[in-house]
């Protein structure tokens, strides 16, 4: 039986990491909500305007592993807070953008481009924070509950954003969501401290669980070698299954507010509510998914638990996908196409868990890397969704989505969780508290 601790700041600062993960998913999302009056004021195209959100994706796909790395030498406490003032900054700028440039549309993708650069870090920092915090027992609900975040911030955004823009116009929505990243960002560099060694709120219980249950640094300052990583089997098929993850993400992210409007003819009000249902079940489905992941890892161990949830998780999002797109009642369809997103995140807590496990302290470097995959998938998909909607259909956009989800499930079978990327040996920092 395990032990009771006395305190729970993990969870705190868990916690912290959703409510960050939340913003993080407002700044990047409002602009799909705001994109059809950004693309009236400023005469761009479907594709113009996929231009725009996938600079944003590459943006964030460059800066992966460069913050992970960044966190995996400074630490987590840092570099979030500077990676959430950064971005506040870079969602104001986008509202300042003006009508009279004649290029507007490579002045909106730069600072996309550069808004993505600032978020990459929140991730690849949350996983070496994972690392540093969490035992791996409780991996799968601590990294479902940040990743909830998502559902939440993606979620809230539809109706929060509508109703700015109604009221007060978009460039509004951009300077709120703004306000409200450099406050979360100063919360969190207050509450948080790299390890729990130098939190002064951690119990003596509390730290000796943590200690007992967490992942090692490897042998050398903790760092494994990139040439290691660069052949792993294991990161190179979460980074496959990872960017088919994200093909199918940003979907949602990017087109569906668009998609129910235009191609389902539902007004603005009723595509906010329903394009909240995607995000409203990842929110739900994270944590469960993370929570039956810890679950199965318990019972059955980890190729049961992390691998087991991910491919059902995967082949369920293609069969909802598949279905759902061929719907013919405009709210059903966005019912069951809400169905394939909470499918996906189900599987959402194992990619994580996973490189936490197999990378300790190296856990930010190796997730970041793995994560940029994931958004080279969806900048593949912000691009390319309505490019094949134009000329096949929706039907078939959405389809080959289903098809990636398959190709990432058929991924994970080739992941042995158990297969440490460096040997795991007790990590003792120094045991000072701010």
């Amino acid at each position: 039986m395990a032990k009771r601790v006395e305190s729970s700041v993990r969870w705190f600062l868990v916690f912290g990491l959703f409510v960050l993960s939340a913003v993080a998913y407002l700044d990047r999302v409002n602009i799909s909500i705001a994109g059809s009056s950004i693309a009236a004021e400023y005469h761009l195209s479907h594709v113009q305007l996929g231009w725009i959100f996938s600079a944003f994706l590459v943006g964030y796909a460059l800066f992966q592993t460069p913050g992970g790395w960044l966190a995996d030498r400074l630490g987590p406490r840092r570099v979030l807070t500077a990676g959430v003032l950064w971005w506040g900054i870079f969602t104001a700028l986008t509202a300042l953008v003006s009508t009279k440039i004649a290029f507007a549309v490579l002045l909106f993708a730069a600072v996309r481009f550069l808004l993505g650069a600032g978020e990459a870090i929140i991730y690849p920092a949350s996983n070496q924070f994972v690392s540093r915090w969490i035992p791996s027992a409780e991996r799968g609900i601590a990294n479902g509950l940040i990743f909830a975040g998502v559902g939440v911030g993606a979620g809230v955004t539809p109706v929060l954003i509508t109703q700015v823009i109604i009221r007060y116009g978009w460039r509004w929505s951009f300077w709120m969501s703004a306000v409200i990243g450099l406050i979360a960002g100063t919360a969190w560099y207050f509450v948080a401290r790299d390890t729990p060694e130098e939190h002064s709120h951690v119990s003596v219980l509390e730290l000796t669980h943590i200690q007992a249950g967490r992942t090692a640094k490897s042998a050398l300052d903790g760092r494994i070698p990139w040439s290691t990583i660069f052949r792993s089997k294991e990161v190179l098929a979460l980074t496959l299954s990872y960017f088919s993850f994200g093909y199918v993400a940003w979907i949602f992210f990017s087109w569906f507010f668009i998609y129910l409007a235009k191609v389902r003819g539902l007004d603005l009000k009723v595509s906010a509510f329903y394009t909240t249902l995607p995000f409203l079940a990842m929110a739900a489905c994270s944590p469960v998914g993370g929570a039956i992941s810890d679950k199965l890892t318990k019972l059955y161990g980890k190729r049961a638990g992390r691998c087991g949830i991910a491919v059902f998780g995967l082949l369920l999002t293609s069969v909802f996908l598949t279905f759902g797109s061929q719907v013919q009642s405009a709210r059903l369809a966005s019912v069951v196409l809400a169905g394939g997103a909470g499918a996906l995140y189900l599987s959402q807590s194992s990619f994580w868990s996973v490189t936490a496990d197999i990378a300790a302290g190296s856990s930010g470097s190796v997730s970041g890397f793995m994560n940029m995959g994931n958004q080279f998938g969806g900048a593949l998909t912000a691009s390319l969704t309505p490019a094949i909607a134009s000329r096949f259909g929706w039907t078939t956009s959405f389809c080959v989505a289903a098809g990636l989800a398959l190709l990432g499930a058929a991924a994970w079978l080739l992941v042995d969780p158990e297969r440490a990327l460096a040997p795991a040996t007790k990590w003792s920092p120094s045991p000072e508290k701010n």
